[in-house]
């Protein structure tokens, strides 16, 4: 097999782990949450900790390496508009995932004390709104990321 075909089909599935994950995440934390049942959501927010790690992190770090070689391999301005533009996104994610990373421990740390004292404190719930303020930017971000590189509409150059 080629090894530009095997490198664009590693960046293509990585895309999808990182899409999926985050999909899925934010469905069952939701679900949990709506729940209201203690034990679900300190079963979920465990989950979703390992999850991230699991499959989040490694996909960032695989989505980032196998952009820069495939653009490298293609001869591609790392100065295009292009690039930059989808670097930017990569970013604004990152940056809103970290926070997401550090609320996520916090909730599971809330869920388990919840289930000693069987009542949720408030701050589950405003940790849960910024949680989902964060997710929904970077998932449209992932989304344009998609886009950009399906239709590549700007400079490549």
């Amino acid at each position: 097999m080629d090894s530009y075909l095997l490198l664009k089909l590693v960046h293509i599935l990585s895309a999808a782990v990182l899409a999926g994950t985050g999909s899925g995440i934010a469905f069952f934390m939701f679900m949990a949450n709506r729940s209201g049942n203690l034990q679900v959501l300190a079963i979920t927010t465990r989950h979703v900790v390992l999850a991230d790690w699991l499959f989040t992190a490694p996909a960032v770090v695989v989505q980032f390496g196998t952009g820069l070689l495939l653009m490298r391999r293609l001869g591609l301005s790392f100065t295009s508009p292009w690039f930059l533009t989808a670097l930017a996104l990569f970013v604004f994610v990152g940056l809103c995932w970290l926070p997401v990373v550090m609320i996520q421990y916090r909730l599971r740390a809330l869920a388990n004390e919840a289930l000693k004292s069987d009542q949720l404190t408030p701050d589950f719930g405003r940790l849960m709104r910024l949680w989902v303020a964060l997710g929904i930017p970077a998932f449209a971000a992932i989304l344009v990321l998609f886009w950009l590189m399906v239709f590549k509409p700007l400079p490549l150059a």
